[in-house]
């Protein structure tokens, strides 16, 4: 299967699987931090939670795999070009972790294709900018902002359907449910992210050769990058779920369950229409609506804003260190 594979390719799957690893405990975080904030799961449980459900989410669909091994770039690159993406995009996601900032994978390693190749060719007109626009900057402004309103709606409809239920009986209640809405973002999270990966790993194995274009994301591809997310997963990333869990609101388990479940259901709506989307993105504004719903002043706007910041500059910031890692890698070899 992988006979003849040559170094820079394989290195361009390790450095791939690699980003996956740390997706699973960067992006994974989010997913899982409100039901340990809220106690409806312990951290342990969640992670492992998660950990399984990621599995399962990355096996679905291929659409968004197929939207960055296809649908961005123009022309046939060269493996280290993908392999500067990547380096880039891990550069990024460490700092963010390391910093604590919920920040996005995705945009991460987007930025990091298009600044690459930008470098590489030295002009920008092999970037499908149309694609890119529609797969990508669209979903990039509207998926936080349908989080936003339907966080806001399903609370304000639980607020109403349990206005005469104790507080108590509310809470036990959703804390159950909070399972449940946990498991639905973990799984969401794998549907749209792990394909990510897959996507590049598909774009490398075309790129040398050993996949025709039109073929799909080969199996082994597939269960390699669930797994990878998975044990990611597992290692978990404290210091971003203390920042989703609590820092941006005060959350109960209505809220948390509101959170998750409206965030399920957008990113699992953009991966339905092949669009890689930001988990924590979603989950921050999700998270954000459920609290407005109760009062705006509940929400942590100053925390809010900052995490916007880090959403801002992860695509001009990426596409820097994409292509300054593809001339550094040119000027060495």
């Amino acid at each position: 299967m992988l006979s003849g594979m040559s170094f820079v390719l394989g290195a361009v799957i390790l450095f791939a699987l690699t980003f996956e690893f740390i997706n699973g405990f960067h992006d994974t975080a989010n997913a899982i931090a409100t039901s340990v904030y809220t106690k409806a799961l312990t951290a342990k449980e969640a992670i492992m939670l998660a950990a399984g459900c990621n599995f399962l989410g990355a096996l679905v669909s291929e659409k968004v795999a197929k939207t960055i091994s296809k649908g961005l770039i123009g022309i046939e690159l060269e493996q280290y070009v993908i392999l500067a993406a990547l380096i880039a995009a891990i550069i990024w996601n460490l700092f963010t972790w390391w910093r604590g900032i919920p920040s996005s994978s995705s945009h991460a390693l987007i930025g990091g294709l298009i600044g690459a190749t930008i470098a590489y060719t030295q002009s920008t007109q092999d970037i499908l900018w149309s694609n890119f626009t529609v797969k990508i900057i669209v979903p990039l402004f509207t998926s936080p902002l349908i989080g936003f309103g339907v966080g806001f709606l399903l609370m304000t409809s639980i607020f109403k359907v349990f206005s005469n239920w104790s507080q108590s009986k509310v809470n036990k209640t959703f804390l159950r449910a909070q399972i449940f809405s946990a498991a639905l973002v973990a799984y969401s999270h794998g549907n749209n992210d792990a394909q990510k990966t897959m996507g590049i790993i598909t774009l490398a194995l075309i790129s040398g050769g050993m996949l025709s274009p039109d073929h799909g994301v080969p199996l082994w591809v597939k269960i390699t990058c669930a797994a990878c997310m998975a044990v990611g997963t597992s290692v978990g990333g404290w210091k971003i779920m203390k920042t989703m869990g609590g820092s941006v609101t005060k959350l109960q388990p209505a809220s948390g369950f509101s959170a998750q479940t409206s965030a399920a259901l957008v990113i699992e709506l953009m991966s339905f229409l092949g669009a890689p989307v930001s988990t924590t993105q979603v989950i921050t504004t999700s998270i954000m609506g459920a609290g407005t719903a109760k009062r705006a002043s509940a929400v942590k706007w100053g925390i809010a804003r900052s995490i916007v910041v880090a959403w801002v500059v992860t695509l001009p910031i990426t596409m820097m260190l994409g292509g300054l890692t593809v001339m550094a890698i040119e000027l060495i070899t």
